[in-house]
């Protein structure tokens, strides 16, 4: 099968490939076009997924269709931007019909779930990696971005941490658990659902934001060192699931919700007087700590001791 037939039979006949709002022209051109109304600027975000170092390989390709869509996705949340389109560069080392037809139909869903339209890309053979770049609109000056946190605000996350770290041991083989404690643990792993209706509503309200993915503790350092603030974290505020609880205990589920990563929860400051308008519209979101003056982030104990600890997050390289 050679490439144009493949992104033909595999991709460009997809759902999610057949335009949408903002798409003038999608696949089949040397370029796509995408229209922006009067007053939107576009916002653009690459993730690139590497087999054996952003997911096992191999895996099921249906659960890694969703998880590599979902994951570029969150980028436009954070930016409180709303989806337009996005487009696929795969390298694959063989073509196996099956595999592409399970990850097409995987991408498929998601692409529908987040409202976003595959619009081009490329595919050529070597060892198997996805780069997926996704296309946003927003108002012109309303992105949330990370350099705007002030002393006094809030430090705020948008939904429970560790989950997905958490099922790295189930996700590898390594243990498995009864289906009420396994399948939410693994739903947040491959089927992480990008939070773009709580980025829409923190425009105009959250002063810096961000998705959580290489781990709390990295991610907000990215927050702290752009705003020039620091951010102190309370231990005991960080939200966790039962799930995540039962599986693993107390100890280990905070060390995941800290440093595991692949949460794609937004992290995001916000003044206090934002809070409750926000809580009334029912907005999951747990307040975990504040910001002061200073640079970097600190744990603080139920004491207010420092126990930040050295290992932050995910390291790219």
């Amino acid at each position: 099968m050679g490439e144009f037939e493949l992104i033909r039979k595999y991709f460009a006949a997809a759902p999610c490939a057949q335009g949408g709002e903002g798409i003038v022209l999608g696949i089949g051109d040397d370029c796509a076009l995408l229209a922006l109304p009067a007053g939107e600027q576009l916002a653009i975000s690459t993730d690139t997924l590497v087999a054996g170092v952003h997911f096992a390989d191999p895996c099921d390709p249906f659960l890694l269709g969703q998880r590599s869509l979902a994951v570029a996705v969150s980028d436009l949340a954070a930016m409180g931007a709303h989806p337009l389109a996005f487009t696929l560069a795969l390298t694959t080392p063989t073509v196996d019909a099956d595999w592409l037809q399970r990850y097409a139909l995987g991408l498929n869903l998601m692409a529908q779930n987040c409202g976003v339209g595959l619009v081009g890309g490329d595919t050529t053979r070597g060892p198997l990696s996805l780069t997926l770049t996704v296309f946003g609109r927003v108002p012109a000056g309303q992105a949330l971005t990370r350099s705007g946190a002030q002393p006094g605000d809030l430090l705020c996350v948008g939904g429970e941490l560790g989950n997905a770290a958490g099922a790295l041991p189930l996700v590898l083989g390594q243990r498995s658990a009864e289906a009420a404690i396994a399948e939410p643990l693994l739903a947040h792993y491959w089927s992480p659902q990008p939070q773009l209706a709580l980025g829409l509503a923190l425009r105009g309200k959250a002063t810096a934001a961000m998705d959580i993915s290489d781990g709390l503790l990295a991610d907000c350092g990215h927050i702290a060192k752009a705003s020039q603030v620091s951010l102190l974290i309370e231990h005991r505020k960080l939200p966790l699931s039962k799930a995540l609880l039962a599986f693993v205990g107390d100890d280990a589920a905070r060390v995941a919700a800290l440093s595991g990563g692949d949460d794609y929860v937004l992290a995001f400051t916000l003044p206090a007087a934002q809070l409750p308008s926000l809580l009334a519209e029912g907005w999951p979101i747990h307040v975990i700590g504040r910001v002061q003056t200073g640079q970097g982030v600190t744990l603080l104990d139920a004491n207010g001791q420092d126990i930040t600890p050295a290992v932050r997050g995910y390291q790219h390289f």
